[in-house]
């Protein structure tokens, strides 16, 4: 990995995970920015395209942190079996967590907690999906690790907009979860595509 090769990967995932976002943006609030002329929807858009590269920058900052403590934790362990298996019992704990510290946080008197289970449930097939493909592409070894980024680490840079109620009952909480799924696949998907060996297919 050379530093042609980290700026490729910086500036694509930041145009990416904020074109994601603003798409999102958009099409979840069409009303507001094709209602009032071609110069309201450009500095709509734009204003769109600036918050949802801010929040491209968390799921940088996030990714390059997990690479970091994904070696640590392979020293501490000392075993990729044994790390595979703390990292699928993190994901069952955030599942969990995901479903029921939301329901207890925000849920009314007349809803139930299965309403609270999509969400999470969608994640975690999205995950899966974006995990085996990373594993085809590269190792058996690779699935849990990319499970656990996907799904762990994409619930923690959302924290903060699943922890705000106004955030949690709107369009803003679809709106930050676009360019963080969007850049962490991407980043996920092409970080072993950079670091391959040219001879190598």
């Amino acid at each position: 990995m050379n530093s042609r090769k980290l700026v490729y990967l910086f500036f694509t995932t930041l145009v990416i995970g904020a074109a994601a976002g603003t798409i999102t943006g958009v099409l979840l609030d069409t009303e507001t920015y094709f209602s009032g002329g071609f110069l309201n929807f450009l500095f709509g858009t734009l204003w769109m395209f600036g918050i949802c590269a801010a929040i491209s920058l968390v799921a940088q900052m996030g990714f390059f942190a997990y690479l970091t403590f994904h070696r640590l934790a392979l020293g501490l362990f000392k075993s990729v079996r044994l790390w595979n298996w703390v990292q699928a019992v993190l994901v069952v704990f955030v599942f969990f967590d995901l479903i029921y510290l939301r329901y207890i946080a925000f849920a009314s008197e007349d809803e139930t907690l299965w309403g609270y289970m999509v969400m999470p449930v969608l994640l975690l097939v999205f995950s899966l999906i974006v995990a085996y493909q990373k594993q085809k592409e590269t190792n058996k070894e690779t699935f849990l690790s990319a499970l656990f980024f996907m799904y762990v680490i994409t619930t923690i840079e959302w924290i903060p907009a699943l922890t705000v109620n106004a955030v949690n009952e709107s369009k803003w909480l679809w709106i930050y979860l676009a360019p963080l799924l969007t850049a962490n696949t991407w980043q996920l998907l092409t970080l072993h595509r950079l670091t391959r060996e040219p001879n190598k297919k």
